[in-house]
């Protein structure tokens, strides 16, 4: 049997007719000379059997990158149900007079919603300008309010790198959340060489404080950008060249101040519809106490979010940080009692609620997690908590939207260019987890004689040769598993 996985170099493997056969080419393949410096954990099990076809340091702690999303998906699914919606309110500090007034402020209530996004940035705010609308709202005398609040926490998610804040993988986490908190600057040489670069940035009204001390450089000079933030500010410098006449570079990073740009991006946008807001756009975000009591304040409307499965779809995919934490967050914050002391997080309660989901299910108890995305380098668990997980979540109530979020390999999400033209092509429905010493994947595959089967395959410490992508490892593995023609009885 012959096939390329991705990129990868033609590979010849026997065909698995038996157990045996499939362990040995295992056994072989992670113990193989170039791992020597690195460290495996790896656990297959059968869906149909319950029995276990292979484990190799199935309980070794590992850091599972973006496998963590497997967790984050599953605690959201089994505590809050496919059909929860986040809930936006829209209130005032005072009530609607016959004229359409808001003789006071308007308040935009953040409550972790992460679907505000939309190729047409406009489309975004149409729901808000629907409920203002119903709510016979034409001007506010006093100023929007974006309060932050809700969520309890830095902005970024714990024991995150410095590095991670410099793109849009890690754009800060805030209760209001606008486009995925991330922006595109768009930087085109000068028209001379020694001029500076020039800078748009994208979408509209992002607010950046960017530094700008690129230069242009004579044609055929190399191409270079780096964004790197300032210590103890909200600047960044955007260093680097461009050749005259060259093309234009983007770079992507996260906006520093996404409610205040959530609330000055809406504002222009109820204007634009003929909702007036008189005064300012004031933030309030926490350990802030908001400066009003929740009995006098007026009632709008709301702003409601799809259904969880589709956000939970929306993250795993394409493998989207911001949104997971969000999410997992959220799961925590609602779980916050009267007595629970202000200091105490969003993700230190969301850490507890996946502490009693693991328990509640009979999961090893190999997982800890600082954070819900898998950002964090300190995240650890093992392929034997992992496959107990798929295992659970096979039966839940919610199986099929959470199998539904996974990606396909050949096919879509984060896979989509990975394994085509192999047996695993539209058979394995994974996950993937990837930093830079880190490689994950995790899922469900059928087998060439149509056995369920679950998997987890952790890589750590892995430096690849130059000629092979470090994915190769785990996509040649599945592989092998979808080619399977034994059985798990045997």
């Amino acid at each position: 049997m012959t096939w390329i996985a991705g990129a990868a170099p033609i590979r010849e493997a026997m065909t698995n007719t038996s157990l045996p056969e499939l362990r040995a080419q295992l056994d072989a393949w992670v113990n193989a000379p170039r791992f020597s410096g690195a460290v495996w954990s790896v656990k297959i099990a059968s869906l149909d059997t319950g029995r276990t076809l292979y484990e190799n340091h199935a309980d070794r702690l590992m850091s599972p990158a973006s496998n963590s999303k497997l967790y984050t998906g599953a605690l959201a699914l089994d505590t809050l149900g496919g059909d929860y919606r986040f809930k936006t309110p829209l209130r005032a500090t005072a009530p609607v007079d016959a004229q359409g007034t808001v003789a006071g402020d308007l308040i935009v209530s953040g409550r972790d919603d992460p679907s505000w996004k939309s190729p047409r940035f406009a489309a975004i705010f149409e729901p808000f300008v629907a409920a203002l609308t119903q709510a016979g709202v034409k001007r506010v005398t006093g100023d929007l309010v974006a309060d932050n609040t809700f969520l309890h926490g830095l902005p970024t998610g714990g024991s995150w790198a410095v590095e991670d804040v410099t793109d849009s993988e890690g754009a800060p986490v805030s209760a209001l959340t606008l486009a995925d908190n991330a922006a595109d600057i768009q930087v085109a040489p000068g028209t001379n060489a020694g001029e500076p670069c020039r800078i748009t940035l994208e979408p509209e009204g992002t607010v950046l404080n960017l530094v700008n001390l690129t230069q242009t450089v004579p044609a055929g000079g190399a191409a270079h950008l780096e964004l790197s933030p300032a210590t103890g500010t909200n600047d960044f410098y955007l260093l680097g060249q461009l050749p005259v006449a060259g093309g234009v570079e983007t770079l992507d990073t996260g906006v520093s101040q996404p409610a205040r740009w959530f609330g000055t991006a809406l504002k222009a946008a109820l204007a634009s519809h003929g909702i007036v807001i008189q005064g300012g756009v004031r933030v309030v975000s926490w350990p802030e106490n908001p400066p009003w009591t929740e009995a006098n304040l007026t009632t709008l409307g709301e702003v409601q979010s799809p259904p969880l499965r589709e956000i939970v779809h929306s993250f795993m995919k394409p493998s989207q940080n911001l949104e997971t934490d969000l999410v997992f967050d959220h799961v925590g914050e609602l779980t916050r009692e009267p007595t629970t002391p202000g200091w105490v997080t969003s993700e230190d309660l969301a850490v507890r609620a996946l502490d009693h989901f693991l328990r509640q299910h009979g999961i090893p108890h190999d997982v800890h997690f600082d954070e819900g995305s898998g950002m964090s380098r300190n995240n650890l668990t093992s392929a034997r908590a992992t496959v107990a997980l798929l295992t659970v979540m096979a039966t839940n109530r919610w199986a099929a939207d959470y199998y539904a979020a996974l990606p396909i390999a050949g096919v879509d999400g984060t896979l989509r260019n990975r394994m085509k033209n192999s047996p695993a092509s539209g058979k394995v429905h994974a996950k993937t987890g990837t930093l830079r010493w880190v490689n994950s994947l995790s899922g469900y595959v059928t087998s060439a004689a149509g056995e369920k089967l679950v998997f987890s395959l952790m890589l750590n410490r892995y430096a690849s040769a130059p000629d092979r992508r470090r994915t190769d490892e785990l996509d040649e593995i599945a592989g092998l598993l979808a080619a399977f023609q034994g059985h798990s009885d045997e």
